[in-house]
């Protein structure tokens, strides 16, 4: 009888170490193009807050990257869910599933490599200090000890420690625009593109002006979760056609009066 119960016992567990093994084959053969294409959509992830390259007009996101996620959309066969998000969140919300990519003008970083992948760049820009016409202020190495605003999460952060600047940090850079306007900071880092368009967008931009040249290059691409690697392959074969067949420059030049960024 013990034997027996023993026997019971050792099949019951290799049956169980079976459906185990079997569970684990299967998730890893998931395709990750498939899996899009089977839902018929492509969901990617912006700020929102981003003008022009992805910001919200009447209800509905519009700009430079979500023209891009059409176009690779449409290649794809599937439509685009474009969703907005708290930028300082958008990486953990990729790596658990909730989008398909971050496509929200996200610079390549070593840093930020070692929790996803990343496309080829789809364009160029840097990082730009702004600050208020009437400051005073024509170097960026004046700033030390002043306070300068930043979106959370972004590189513009050890941009404004390195000029030995209080860091004051803010949702989007809608905010960080508006704060120094209105004078509760002594300045701004962001990308050129970006105060570009907001000093001649928003009420009392005419008051700002940009201040010294581009502080550094960034590159920017697509970020992919790093199991998606079907995905990946396929957006930056998709990526490339764009820019060869001259989208990615149309895109550009109707989203930036003109300027083609996508090349270095």
């Amino acid at each position: 009888m013990l034997f027996r119960r023993i026997g019971v016992l050792v099949v019951a567990i290799l049956a169980l170490s079976f459906v185990l093994t079997g569970c684990g084959e299967s998730s890893k053969e998931v395709d990750s193009l498939k899996r899009v294409q089977d839902s018929k959509e492509l969901t990617v992830v912006g700020s929102g807050g981003y003008k022009p390259f992805n910001f919200i007009e009447e209800g509905q996101p519009v700009g430079f990257d979500v023209d891009t996620g059409k176009a690779i959309a449409e290649r794809l066969g599937v439509e685009l869910n474009y969703v907005t998000s708290d930028w300082d969140g958008l990486v953990e919300g990729l790596k658990a599933g909730r989008y398909d990519g971050i496509l929200g003008s996200m610079a390549i970083t070593e840093e930020r490599q070692k929790e996803v992948d990343f496309t080829i760049p789809y364009y160029y820009s840097g990082a730009q200090l702004v600050v208020r016409a009437d400051s005073g202020i024509t170097n960026p190495e004046e700033m030390a000890g002043k306070s300068i605003a930043v979106a959370t999460g972004t590189n513009f952060v050890q941009d404004a420690e390195s000029l030995g600047a209080t860091v004051q940090t803010y949702q989007d850079d809608n905010a960080t625009i508006m704060e120094l306007i209105n004078g509760r900071v002594d300045g701004v880092i962001t990308d050129k593109l970006v105060a570009i368009d907001a000093m001649s967008t928003i009420q009392g931009g005419e008051d700002l002006m940009l201040c010294g040249e581009i502080m550094r290059l960034e590159q920017m691409a697509i970020a992919i979760n790093k199991a998606d690697t079907e995905l990946l392959a396929e957006i930056n074969k998709i990526l490339q056609e764009l820019h060869d067949e001259g989208v990615m420059t149309e895109i550009s030049k109707k989203w930036l009066n003109g300027v083609d960024v996508t090349t270095k």
